[in-house]
C-alpha cells in the first residue's frame, strides 16, 4: 500500500505540474538567439526525462500485468483444487451417511440377533425343565413305560436330537451374534476414518480458502498499482505533450532570433548623427545600464550601453531608446519591474551615467554587437565582465 501512495503522489504531483506549463519566456538579460537555444536544450533534456521516466513506469507496467496474470494463473489453480475439496467432502459426507444407516441397521440386527439368542437359549432351558421336571414325561417314566429295548432307543435318541437341534442352533445365534458385534465394529471403525478425513479435507479447505483470499488480496493490490502507473503513464503523457509544445515553439522563436541576427548584420545603419534623442533617453539608458551591469566593470557598462544604441541605428530594430528598451522580451528589469523602480529612485550612479553618454556619443567597445548575456557553453563574442556581447 506504501508503493500505491507513492505512485499516487507522484501521480498528483505530475497533473499538477502539467497544469502550470504555459509558454516558455526567455528570462535572460537580453533576448537572443543563444538564451533561446539554451532553453531550447533544456526543454528538450526534460522532455527526454519524461520519456525516460515513462518509459521506465511502463515497463513497470508491464511487470505488474505478468504478476497480476501469474497470480490469476495461481488463482484459477486454487480454485479448481478447492472445488475438488469440496467434491471430495461431499464424497466423504454421502459416505459417512451410509455409514452412519449401516451402523444403525447392525445395531438393530445385533439387538435382534441377542434377543433370538436368549429367547432360544430360555426356550431350551425351559424344555429341559420341563422334560426332568414333568413326571408323565420324566425319562424314569418314559423307561418304565417303554416296554420294550427298542422304543427305549427310539425315546433316547429322540431326546438326543431335540438337544442337539438346542445346542446347535444356540450355536448359531451365538456365532450371528457375534458376527454383528464384529461388522458393528468394523463400521464404527470406518466411520471414524471417514470422519477423520472428514476433518482432514476441512482443514485443506480452510487452508486452500485463506491462499484463495489472499491471492485476492494480492490481484487487487496489482490491479490498484496497475491504475495508478497507468495514470502516472497518461500524466507524463500529457506533460510530455505539453513538453513538445514548448519545443516546438522554442524552435520557431530560436529560427526567428537567427534570423533577425542575420538581418541585424545585413542591415542599413544609421549614423549617430542622424539619431534625435528624446528627453529622458539619457536616465533611461543610464538606468537600465544600472539594472542589467550596474555591478560590472565600466567597460561593461559602456558595452550594455553600446547595444542599445546599436540597436537603435539598426533598421531591424526600434529606432528610439525606450522603443528598443521597451520591445517584448528583450530586457528582462524593463518586464520584470526592476528597470521602473530604479527609474523612480534614479539608482543609476555616476558610471552608469557617463556609460550613457559616451554610447550616446556613438562610442562602442562591442563593435556592431547587438546582443548580450551571461556566458553559455557554445556561445562566441567579446567577452566584458560577466558578459558576452555578439
Amino acid at each position: 500500500m506504501k508503493k500505491g501512495r507513492r505512485i499516487f503522489a507522484l501521480v498528483l504531483g505530475i497533473v499538477l505540474g502539467a497544469s502550470l506549463i504555459r509558454t516558455p519566456e526567455i528570462t535572460s538579460e537580453a533576448s537572443n538567439a543563444a538564451a533561446i537555444q539554451q532553453q531550447l536544450e533544456q526543454a528538450q533534456r526534460e522532455k527526454e526525462e519524461l520519456e525516460n521516466k515513462q518509459e521506465q513506469n511502463e515497463n513497470e507496467l508491464s511487470g505488474l500485468k505478468q504478476e497480476k496474470n501469474t497470480l490469476q494463473g495461481k488463482l484459477y489453480e486454487l480454485n479448481t483444487t478447492l472445488e475438488e475439496v469440496g467434491y471430495h467432502l461431499e464424497d466423504l459426507e454421502d459416505q459417512i451417511n451410509i455409514k452412519e444407516v449401516d451402523i444403525q441397521t447392525a445395531e438393530e440386527e445385533l439387538a435382534e440377533a441377542i434377543r433370538v439368542e436368549e429367547e432360544q437359549y430360555a426356550s431350551m432351558v425351559l424344555r429341559v425343565k420341563q422334560t426332568y421336571e414333568r413326571n408323565d414325561t420324566s425319562v424314569i417314566n418314559a423307561i418304565l413305560h417303554a416296554g420294550s429295548l427298542a422304543k427305549l432307543l427310539n425315546m433316547e435318541e429322540y431326546y438326543r436330537k431335540i438337544e442337539e437341534y438346542d445346542q446347535r442352533k444356540l450355536k448359531e445365534f451365538k456365532e450371528i451374534t457375534a458376527y454383528i458385534a464384529q461388522e458393528k465394529e468394523r463400521l464404527e471403525a470406518e466411520y471414524a476414518s471417514l470422519e477423520e478425513l472428514k476433518k482432514e479435507a476441512e482443514a485443506e479447505r480452510k487452508r486452500v480458502e485463506e491462499v484463495v483470499a489472499r491471492t485476492q488480496n494480492e490481484i487487487s493490490k496489482y490491479t490498484s498499482q496497475i491504475a495508478d502507473t497507468q495514470a502516472a503513464i497518461e500524466a507524463y503523457e500529457a506533460q510530455i505533450a505539453e513538453k513538445e509544445k514548448d519545443v516546438e515553439y522554442l524552435k520557431k522563436l530560436l529560427e526567428e532570433e537567427r534570423a533577425k541576427s542575420r538581418l541585424a548584420q545585413n542591415s542599413t545603419w544609421r549614423n549617430i548623427s542622424d539619431v534625435t534623442f528624446a528627453e529622458g533617453d539619457r536616465t533611461l539608458l543610464a538606468n537600465l545600464i544600472y539594472c542589467e551591469a550596474g555591478g560590472e566593470p565600466y567597460e561593461g557598462q559602456v558595452a550594455v550601453g553600446a547595444v542599445v544604441i546599436n540597436r537603435v541605428l539598426s533598421s531591424v530594430f526600434p529606432d528610439t531608446v525606450s522603443g528598443v528598451i521597451y520591445s517584448p522580451r528583450q530586457f528582462s528589469p524593463a518586464g520584470s519591474g526592476r528597470l521602473a523602480l530604479a527609474l523612480a529612485q534614479n539608482k543609476a550612479t555616476d558610471s552608469c551615467y557617463r556609460a550613457a553618454d559616451e554610447a550616446m556619443s556613438g562610442y562602442t567597445n562591442v563593435g556592431t554587437c547587438v546582443y548580450f548575456r551571461t556566458p553559455v557553453e557554445g556561445l562566441s563574442g567579446i567577452s566584458i565582465g560577466g558578459h558576452i556581447f555578439y
